[in-house]
């Protein structure tokens, strides 16, 4: 397992839970939009973290944290990733997963042996845009069982859109819902071009207007539990 970075407290990441975030190396997709270039390519310069400090950094914050999030990157990818989690949660801290949806098999794995307490996935875009929201072709019908196994599991969970113009319109939102609805979560994630992104010419690129992004999210948040702008 080859982790790529740590960030030692988050309040935010992991709803309801005080929790650390441990980010995995490596991705099967090439969002151009994506701000963790280094961790998607696997960069060599890049700082790493071996597992033995990782958990010594745990077993030192029990009682401080109550969960881990495991990011990426896309963890699922990793074949360590079983026992990796089962030694997280060994030490009795809750599990985060965050995926892009591409493994079932994993995903439904983790869950039907106790491994993860929430999961949050990006749907990257309505299906018939999915590679080019993604830079690398997938099968879309992965990314469908993906959805159904987390909303028929019996773990918290959410569904995260970043929508970004040239990719996206702000009517894809709605087709978007039609892949996942009804369903707990729901959050709009508005695009941002201040990191450097795993394409340049993103960097150019203006984020969509939030009034206009708000009234869709007024139309569809009938839908679920939980939807908003995030």
């Amino acid at each position: 397992m080859k982790i790529g970075g740590l960030q030692k407290t988050t309040l935010i990441d992991y709803p309801g839970e005080i929790a650390c975030i441990v980010f995995l190396t490596g991705c099967n997709f090439r969002c151009p939009f994506c701000y963790s270039k280094e961790l998607v390519y696997d960069d060599p310069n890049l700082f790493t973290l071996t597992e033995e400090d990782f958990f010594s950094f745990l077993k030192k914050r029990k009682g401080q944290l109550d969960g881990c999030v495991i990011c990426g990157g896309e963890p699922t990818l990793n074949k360590e990733i079983f026992d990796f989690c089962k030694k997280i949660k060994g030490l009795d801290y809750k599990i985060k997963l965050d995926t892009n949806g591409s493994n079932p098999d994993i995903i439904q794995k983790l869950i039907k042996g106790n491994l993860i307490d929430y999961i949050a996935m990006d749907v990257k875009a309505p299906f018939c845009k999915y590679a080019k929201a993604i830079g690398v072709k997938v099968d879309t019908k992965k990314i469908q069982t993906s959805i159904d196994i987390i909303k028929n599991s019996s773990i918290d969970y959410e569904f995260r859109t970043t929508i970004v113009p040239e990719i996206h319109e702000i009517g894809d939102i709605k087709k978007i819902v039609k892949q996942i609805a009804p369903a707990k979560k729901f959050f709009i994630q508005n695009f941002r071009n201040d990191k450097d992104l795993l394409s340049p010419h993103f960097n150019q690129v203006a984020s969509f207007d939030e009034c206009e992004i708000q009234k869709v999210i007024n139309e569809i948040k009938q839908y679920f539990e939980i939807c908003y702008l995030r």
